[in-house]
């Protein structure tokens, strides 16, 4: 018994050391962001010597954060709304469709999880710019649909599988329910847990790409957090106290987000573990 209180208790020690270790790049992030540019320089570890806003205020007009925020969320909000529609439904389809083909178009959509879509960015450029669509939210909301959409078919479809019971689809038939229809009334309703899921995975991704809004938004007008963040970075060099307050600002909402999904997505896990 004394064996195993040690161990825990070394166990707790390693955690903690670990855990303070952690900690340490935001302590220094977040006491940053309360410093003059001199006081940060020179006792960057130590406490602000006094609690003052300014840095935020300065970073709230530079980036123009009401404009870039709102950019961010309607490509965010948009992109993950069609990915949990189309996923969910591609899903489906191949759970309960079982023919040489659907493995085959399964494969297909795993690959875009193995292949970088880097690799095609030439080719991404190309059609956006002949549907005419560069320098819009509209283009960026479907690259980055393209981009996340393999990820949700691969949740739904194993979700469908391990967890919805085909009893309740066969009696919906035989009652004269469409295909349609018992998805959206029957299948729909229970993939909560895993939509929960999807949106968290999908809202980080989405909102924390660069790449696809640098390549295809041109005006300022159009930019979105992370864009605004970098036109505050100097060739040679960068005002931290300046940069800083920026990022928390980018974070603070995706923070406020997680803080009040992360039930949602403890609940998918558990679930999915019961059932598999």
């Amino acid at each position: 018994m004394k064996k195993k209180t040690r161990s825990l208790l070394i166990t707790e020690i390693v955690m903690i050391i670990i855990a303070v270790i952690w900690f340490i790049p935001i302590y220094y992030l977040i006491m940053t962001t309360l410093k003059s540019p001199q006081e940060a320089t020179n006792h960057p570890l130590a406490l602000p010597s006094s609690l003052g806003v300014e840095n935020y205020v300065n970073a709230w007009k530079n980036m123009q954060f009401p404009r870039a925020f709102a950019n961010t969320f309607i490509i965010t909000a948009s992109a993950v709304l069609l990915v949990v529609i189309l996923g969910s439904m591609a899903g489906y389809a191949l759970a309960r469709t079982k023919t040489k083909y659907s493995m085959a178009i399964f494969l297909l959509f795993l690959a875009g999880l193995t292949v970088p879509f880097q690799m095609n960015i030439v080719s991404l450029y190309r059609i956006v710019k002949n549907l005419h669509l560069m320098n819009t939210l509209f283009a960026v909301i479907l690259v980055d649909v393209a981009i996340n959409t393999p990820q949700s078919i691969f949740l739904f479809k194993e979700f469908v599988e391990s967890t919805v019971p085909k009893e309740l689809e066969e009696a919906a038939s035989i009652d004269g329910c469409s295909v349609i229809k018992r998805f959206f009334m029957i299948v729909f309703p229970l993939l909560k847990s895993v939509i929960s899921t999807v949106v968290i995975l999908i809202t980080l991704n989405v909102w924390n790409e660069f790449m696809t809004p640098l390549l295809f938004l041109q005006s300022r007008e159009n930019d979105v957090i992370l864009q605004e963040v970098t036109r505050n970075i100097g060739q040679f060099s960068t005002d931290w106290t300046a940069l800083f307050p920026m990022l928390m600002l980018g974070v603070a909402p995706l923070m406020i987000f997680y803080v009040f999904m992360q039930k949602y997505i403890i609940a998918g896990v558990a679930a999915g573990g019961v059932k598999g």
